[in-house]
C-alpha cells in the first residue's frame, strides 16, 4: 500500500489518489535533487524530446516514475512533455493528467530551484481530444518545487492551497493559503532578446527601467531565473509579473512554452490566487491547443500589471513608441 503523503482534508475525494501519487514521487524526486551529484549523474544529457529540447536523465526518470504511480488512481490518460503521444494509464480512469515532469531541469547541476507542473481534469473517450480543449476543463492543478524546502502549491477551482514536505516524516504538511500580493515591482523576462521582442513588449519594458524619472513613475528590479516553477513560486510569494513573449527568431513566433504541460496549469493556478494569466492580449485559459505541444506566448502576474501590458499591444504603433518618455501615455 502506497504511504500517504498528502491529507485528506482539502483535497476533492475523487482527486486525492492521484495528488497522494504525485506527492510520493515528488518525495522521492525531492531527495534525489537534494543529493545532488551524490545520487549520480542526474543533469547528464541523454538525448532530446519530440520537440527538440535536451532532455537530462532526471526528465526521463521523473516521467517514468509518475507514469507507474498514478497506476490505480483512476487516470486514464497521462500525457507528458517528455512524450510524443498521449499514454493510457487505467480504460477505466475518469480522470487525466497533463504534467511536466521536472521543470528547469537544465539548471539541475547549478543548484537552483526547479520543478513539476501538472494539471487533472476530465478523461474523455479520445486522449489527445481531452487534452486538445481550452482551460475551463482544469479540475486542478499546480506545481511542487525543490528548493531550499520542497512545497507543492495547488488549486482545485476554490483558491489556493499550499503544503510543504516535512522532510524527516515524508508528508506534505498544509501551510497558510498563499494569494499574489497586490502590490510589486518586480518583473522577469529575458532581456537578452530585447532585439526580438513587438514594439510593445519592448515598450513595456522601456517604460519600467526608466523607473522613476519614466512614465511608471516608479523604480522596479528585473529578475530570470529560466525555471518556470521558480518564476511562478516567487510571484506567488511576492507579486510582480513575468513575461515570455513571442518574438523574430525562428521557432519562437509563439514563444516556447507549452500551454497543455505549462501555461495552462500555471494560469489555473495564477487566476485562482487573484493575479491574472495571458498571451500579451489574450486569456490563457481561453486557448485551445493545437496539438499536445504546441506553445504560446505568456504574461502572468499581478493582475494590473498583466492589464498594463495589454494596453500596451492594443495600441497603434506609434503610439506605443511613444509611451517610453515624458509624455508617455501612463505618466503619472
Amino acid at each position: 500500500m502506497q504511504e500517504i503523503r498528502i491529507p485528506r482534508e482539502g483535497v476533492p475525494a475523487p482527486l486525492w489518489p492521484v495528488m497522494n501519487a504525485l506527492c510520493d514521487v515528488a518525495t522521492g524526486l525531492s531527495d534525489a535533487i537534494g543529493r545532488g551529484p551524490l545520487a549520480g549523474q542526474l543533469a547528464a544529457s541523454i538525448g532530446s524530446n519530440t520537440d527538440g529540447d535536451d532532455q537530462k536523465a532526471l526528465d526521463v526518470l521523473a516521467d517514468d516514475a509518475f507514469a507507474f504511480a498514478l497506476k490505480g488512481t483512476g487516470v486514464r490518460w497521462y500525457a507528458s512533455e517528455e512524450q510524443e503521444t498521449v499514454a493510457e494509464i487505467d480504460v477505466n480512469g475518469a480522470l487525466a493528467v497533463a504534467i511536466d515532469p521536472l521543470d528547469g531541469s537544465s539548471n539541475i547541476n547549478c543548484n537552483v530551484s526547479i520543478g513539476t507542473i501538472f494539471s487533472i481534469q476530465p478523461a474523455l473517450s479520445e486522449g489527445e481530444a481531452t487534452f486538445l480543449r481550452d482551460g475551463s476543463h482544469l479540475l486542478a492543478s499546480g506545481y511542487f518545487i525543490y528548493g531550499p524546502h520542497t512545497a507543492l502549491v495547488v488549486t482545485f477551482g476554490n483558491g489556493v492551497l499550499q503544503f510543504i514536505l516535512d522532510r524527516t516524516a515524508g508528508e506534505f504538511i498544509q501551510t497558510d493559503a498563499t494569494m499574489i500580493p497586490p502590490e510589486a515591482s518586480e518583473f522577469a523576462i529575458n532581456a537578452s532578446n530585447y532585439r526580438h521582442w513587438s514594439s510593445p513588449v519592448r515598450a513595456y519594458i522601456d517604460d519600467c527601467l526608466a523607473g522613476a524619472e519614466g512614465p511608471r513613475g516608479k523604480n522596479f528590479n528585473m529578475r530570470w531565473v529560466a525555471s518556470l516553477v521558480a518564476e511562478t513560486h516567487r510571484i506567488m510569494c511576492r507579486g510582480g509579473i513575468f513575461l515570455y513573449p513571442g518574438d523574430e527568431r525562428p521557432g519562437y513566433k509563439n514563444g516556447r512554452l507549452r500551454l497543455v504541460y505549462e501555461c495552462a496549469p500555471i494560469a489555473f493556478l495564477i487566476e485562482q490566487a487573484g493575479g491574472k494569466a495571458t498571451t500579451g492580449t489574450d486569456r490563457v485559459l481561453t486557448q485551445v491547443p493545437a496539438s499536445l505541444h504546441a506553445r504560446t506566448p505568456m504574461v502572468f502576474g499581478t493582475a494590473d500589471k498583466v492589464d498594463r501590458v495589454s494596453i500596451y499591444h492594443d495600441l497603434p504603433e506609434p503610439e506605443v513608441s511613444a509611451l517610453f518618455g515624458n509624455r508617455g501615455l501612463f505618466r503619472a
